[in-house]
């Protein structure tokens, strides 16, 4: 896809998961519409993977370590074929897969996660199986700025920098909010590029809403040969949708009938531009 054809495809993406949202009543709103636009360039423009190569070793891996905005990624495997995209109306009902947190009973999903600081070192595992077998097979995960406080990311950061795992791609979904405030109060994480740096990874700062500036960035891997490289990714909590836009309040949030047609109506005037 062009960058022109991702812009178009973030805009009908972002209208989805906020019905699928306000169907469950239930879901994490803010995140899932700041990691859109990294998912959608990220499976339609960069990875190997797909419905039908979903069972070959060879295929790229994606595992999302910012398990809580599960809704974004449901709708972007639903968008590619891995299930109808009338399974994404079950969300959160009774017996449905289609849970708050990824799970492996959903077609598309390499891992179960969710408990945070879990995703990158199930990618670092991944991504040194396919050095040993001298495989192309490419790893990425999106992690919450707000999860970089758990010091298993550390340790596996050490790990990929150890084992010059060039094949693993980490993307920060740096929104700069989270669930109780925003990460300056909670817990700082600046200077994060530095600290990254000092941990052994190539670093690469980008808009994470630009489609050029993203596909030029994950194009462009490795970063350097023998390093993991690190994307860190300037969003916007509640992308798409201004009255969510940096507001801490839709980390959690579900639209009342009046908010959903609100955000309705703006996106479509989006999608008509």
């Amino acid at each position: 896809m062009t960058a022109k054809e991702l812009k178009d495809k973030s805009i009908e993406l972002r209208r989805k998961t906020l019905e699928i949202i306000y169907n469950a009543k239930a879901g994490h709103t803010g995140g899932s519409l700041s990691i859109m636009d990294i998912l959608n360039v990220l499976y339609n423009r960069i990875m190997n993977v797909s419905p039908e190569n979903f069972n070959d070793a060879n295929r790229d891996r994606y595992i999302q370590s910012k398990g809580h905005s599960v809704e974004a990624l449901y709708t972007v495997l639903a968008d590619r074929g891995f299930f109808p995209e009338e399974d994404l109306m079950t969300l959160c009902q009774y017996q449905s897969p289609y849970i708050g947190h990824p799970t492996k009973g959903v077609n598309g999903m390499e891992q179960n996660t969710g408990g945070l600081g879990h995703g990158l070192p199930i990618c670092c595992g991944n991504a040194l199986a396919a050095k040993k077998d001298n495989s192309g097979v490419k790893v990425y995960t999106v992690l919450g700025d707000g999860e970089m406080a758990e010091g298993s990311n550390w340790e596996a950061m050490m790990f990929a920098a150890h084992y010059k795992l060039d094949n693993l791609c980490a993307i920060l979904d740096y929104n700069k909010l989270q669930i109780t405030g925003s990460n300056a109060e909670v817990m700082g994480l600046e200077p994060v590029a530095k600290k990254l740096e000092a941990f052994g990874w190539a670093v690469k700062e980008v808009d994470g809403h630009d489609y050029d500036a993203l596909i030029e960035t994950f194009e462009s891997l490795p970063f350097e040969e023998g390093k993991p490289s690190f994307v860190i990714a300037h969003t916007v909590k509640g992308k798409g949708v201004s009255f969510m836009e940096n507001n801490i309040k839709w980390h959690h949030g579900v639209p009342s009938a009046e908010q959903m047609e609100m955000a309705r109506e703006e996106l479509l005037i989006k999608e008509e531009v």
